[in-house]
């Protein structure tokens, strides 16, 4: 059974930094993305960072460039999502997910459609 757990959400101030984690298990596939996303109530899942799992091939969304970093130990089945910067408009639930196995590098990988397993997600407020 395929789990990712996320951890690391919380309250924070405009400027603010937190790093969210993510730990997988029940999958050993060599090649697969690991994807950040985030949702805001009443509005749509955002991809915010991606990584092509063991390679370090990363995404950003443009919102976030400059502020977050996407990393990962791919032994440890372990992903990270160091946000700084911290603004209001980064507030939501933050999901992590994988795609599963894939055949190589497919692109940016940038939707929720392309993944099909995700954690229950880490609330992230950023308010004064």
């Amino acid at each position: 059974l395929v789990q990712l757990v996320e951890s690391g959400g919380g309250s924070v101030e405009p400027g603010g930094s937190l790093k969210l984690s993510c730990v997988g298990s029940g999958y050993t596939w060599s090649w697969y993305y690991i994807g950040w996303f985030r949702q805001a109530p009443g509005k749509e899942r955002e991809a915010v960072a991606t990584i092509y799992s063991g390679f370090g091939y990363t995404w950003y969304a443009d919102s976030v460039k400059g502020r977050f970093t996407v990393s990962e130990d791919d032994r440890a089945r372990l992903s990270y999502l160091q946000m700084s910067g911290l603004k209001p408009e980064d507030s939501g639930m933050y999901y992590c997910a994988t795609t599963g196995p894939v055949t190589g590098y497919l692109g940016d990988r940038n939707a929720p459609k392309y993944y099909s397993y995700w954690g229950q997600g880490t609330q992230v407020t950023v308010s004064s």
